[in-house]
């Protein structure tokens, strides 16, 4: 489903995104790094990843145009499959690749896959962030590496299909502008860790049918339902908020308000939850930090209780917290 859609419908439209002007810019960069067909890119990939290779001096550029994500995903299959028999560097531009999750096809689209004259794969990250004196924020190259360990599992099912099956390289390319220019560096990232953390994590998935079984019957999401009857829908579907979903999810900020008015703990944070043990709602935090609620020989309960006596100290009543008062 269209998950934007259906934030705006529920009255909580998300709010993140890339700046129009970053957006640009990062196009700007991106159509540089890949001018000439490629050439600076294939170059960048032959000095950080295939030394040994001969020179790229004119890479090969298939035409990847197709109707439909399947469509794309099939051309980009057949494209990958004549390149590597080709044995020539080739540089595939936005191809679109298929991946399971749940059960379901969800379609990548990673900014290039290049083909080395060994008929190995690689994956190319672009990246509008800066590259200060050959390193990045690792916060960002974190979050670029699990993206491209992403792709990296799709291709992995395009080669599997292939005999023999060509090597998906675990080494990625980032490319990055060049301090506060708009040059390109890049560096070689391994994402083998990234890669096995996302398999595990694909493979625990609740299947879709399963998620579907347990709904009531006839339980739609279509944007256009009626406000009441979309709510309902949506809440039949478990959620458990967190700050994190911010930054990842569209329903986000309809989840947040659903949990907030719940007092559930995760609306604070994980590792908060992970700390409070069984106490899973703010009225039984306040509840135990007060003394009126929980075991005292539980070690969050007890915590609480401490906190609260401190807080009254500092307040200057060495009394407990009083009834009504809230716990920092």
């Amino acid at each position: 489903m269209n998950k934007a859609a259906l934030a705006s419908a529920l009255g909580s439209p998300s709010a993140f995104g890339q700046s129009q002007f970053a957006f640009m810019r990062g196009n700007a960069f991106e159509a540089r790094v890949k001018a000439d067909g490629g050439a600076e890119l294939l170059r960048l990939v032959h000095e950080k990843l295939d030394a040994g290779a001969e020179p790229p001096v004119a890479g090969l550029v298939p035409d990847l145009a197709a109707v439909g994500p399947e469509g794309r995903a099939a051309r980009t299959a057949l494209a990958l499959r004549e390149a590597t028999e080709a044995g020539a560097w080739t540089l595939l531009d936005h191809p679109m690749l298929a991946l399971d999750v749940a059960g379901s096809p969800a379609f990548l689209e990673p900014d290039a896959v290049v083909v080395h004259p060994d008929g190995s794969w690689t994956v190319v990250e672009i990246k509008s962030f800066p590259m200060l004196d050959g390193s990045a924020d690792a916060a960002k190259v974190g979050a670029a590496a699990r993206q491209a360990a992403v792709y990296v599992l799709a291709l992995e099912r395009v080669a599997d299909r292939l005999t023999p099956a060509p090597e998906v390289r675990h080494s990625v390319l980032l490319v990055c502008p060049k301090d506060f220019s708009n040059l390109p560096a890049a560096s070689a990232v391994d994402v083998r860790k990234q890669r096995s953390v996302t398999r595990r994590q694909l493979d625990r998935l609740t299947r879709i049918e399963d998620i579907a079984a347990t709904l009531p019957e006839g339980t739609c999401f279509a944007p256009d339902l009626p406000t009441p009857d979309l709510t309902a829908a949506v809440e039949s579907v478990p959620a458990t908020y967190a700050p994190e979903c911010l930054s990842a999810c569209e329903l986000a900020f309809h989840c947040r308000a659903r949990s907030r008015a719940e007092g559930a703990v995760t609306s604070l944070g994980r590792s908060l939850r992970a700390e409070l043990g069984g106490l899973t709602s703010v009225d039984d935090v306040l509840d135990a930090a007060r003394g009126t609620a929980g075991d005292p020989a539980d070690p969050a309960v007890a915590a609480l209780r401490r906190a609260a006596q401190l807080r009254a100290e500092a307040l200057g009543s060495r009394s407990p917290a009083p009834e009504g008062a809230s716990c920092p």
